[in-house]
């Protein structure tokens, strides 16, 4: 039995039980609604902020600034580096997303982690998203994610820690398709 306040991976077991517990107790607080307010800026540069989200049963208030994010295009896709592409940072979202996934499972399950790395890359081919192949998808053809995980780990618990990273919500996203709806907002009206 592990000592209170004694963290695995980060993470406090009392505060992954207690969260767990509320969850079950009041399922609409695992609701949550994540918003990005994005402009495009020229040429292949646009820009995100990312500040307010609805969870846990009502509007966050935590983060006093947002977070900007730039995102831009290499040259040879006709920009000037101005931050990662799109497609770069569907790869940054499921790195992150499915190695905290891990470690968080492997902390509810008393799983000590020393170190995660994680190398992905994506196979992509413009012809689609420029139109030049009808035949050649838009987007990423194919994903592929490398482990290396360190620890006083055996083989069946490395293969449990991937487990676990496949509940991650971005795998999940990026792996089964999600209803994109699609608006038009009016512009304002200038005073």
């Amino acid at each position: 039995m592990e000592a209170p306040n004694q963290q695995v991976n980060g993470f406090k077991p009392e505060d992954i039980t207690a969260t767990i517990n509320a969850l079950k107790e009041n399922p609409a607080m695992a609701k949550f609604e994540w918003r990005v307010r994005n402009k495009w800026i020229n040429g292949g540069h646009n820009r995100s902020n990312i500040q307010d989200f609805y969870g846990g049963g009502k509007e966050d208030t935590s983060r006093t600034r947002p977070f900007v994010v730039d995102n831009g295009e290499p040259p040879i896709l006709l920009g000037n580096n101005e931050g990662p592409n799109p497609v770069e940072f569907i790869l940054h979202g499921l790195a992150g997303c499915m190695t905290t996934t891990m470690v968080l499972h492997a902390a509810a399950h008393g799983i000590p982690i020393d170190s995660v790395e994680t190398k992905l890359s994506g196979d992509w081919d413009a012809q689609g998203f420029l139109g030049l192949d009808p035949t050649v998808r838009n987007g990423y053809k194919q994903i592929h994610i490398d482990f290396k995980i360190e620890g006083d780990l055996t083989d069946s618990q490395k293969e449990q820690l991937i487990s676990f990273a496949q509940k991650s919500p971005v795998y999940d996203i990026v792996t089964h398709g999600v209803p994109v709806n699609i608006g038009l907002q009016e512009p304002e009206a200038v005073a």
